[in-house]
């Protein structure tokens, strides 16, 4: 019997494909259009297109970030993170530390980050349970999910790994959009909920 096995991909052979034109950073082209791609435990996912709600929501909450941390830290959107299950996937905002410039020669490792947040309505079982899953194995300690189907803000921290060795977070909070939330790594700076939300 022959077994088909997926082709997977390291980080670096990933790159290579974007060197060579095969993909650009994070897209490929199907019947002329651009997709997204990202690399995941070393396979190519393509991603869903973005709604306007999720558009309007990740415009509104890099905004609201880069007002309240300033040079304090780097904020970024859409753009790859390279974690070591061979994946780079491209959350929809990262804080990371350090400055813009420090990100020239390499993307941000999990050392450098922060927290992560993906604004979710189509994808949040997929971001709920997959990207929760590498995330927490590689070591990002925090992960907000803006949940735009029921409105809140799903916080998750302190990552680990259980006896069956799977990836999760021990702590889940939620936000309501009337409410603020202390920004990981910036007590004393809180992010008003009110501001991110679309209002119905």
């Amino acid at each position: 019997m022959n077994i088909v096995t997926p082709k997977r991909f390291t980080i670096d052979e990933y790159h290579r494909l974007i060197e060579l034109g095969f993909l650009q950073e994070g897209e490929s082209l199907r019947d002329g259009k651009a997709e997204r791609i990202e690399l995941i435990r070393g396979e190519l996912i393509q991603t869903v297109a973005k709604g306007t709600s999720h558009t309007f929501c990740k415009t509104r909450l890099c905004r609201q970030l880069d007002r309240l941390l300033g040079d304090r830290a780097v904020i970024r959107g859409q753009d790859p993170i390279t974690l070591p299950n061979h994946s780079e996937p491209e959350p929809d905002v990262v804080i990371a530390r350090g400055k813009d410039e420090d990100y020239l020669p390499h993307h941000p490792y999990p050392e450098d980050i922060l927290f992560v947040i993906e604004i979710s309505d189509s994808t949040l079982n997929y971001d709920q349970t997959t990207k929760l899953e590498v995330y927490a194995e590689a070591g990002i300690s925090d992960y907000w999910i803006v949940n735009l189907n029921v409105r809140q803000l799903e916080c998750y921290s302190q990552s680990y790994q259980n006896a069956q060795g799977e990836f999760n977070y021990l702590s889940k909070q939620i936000f309501l959009p009337h409410q603020s939330v202390a920004i990981p790594g910036f007590a004393d700076v809180l992010l008003d909920l009110s501001r991110i939300f679309p209002q119905l």
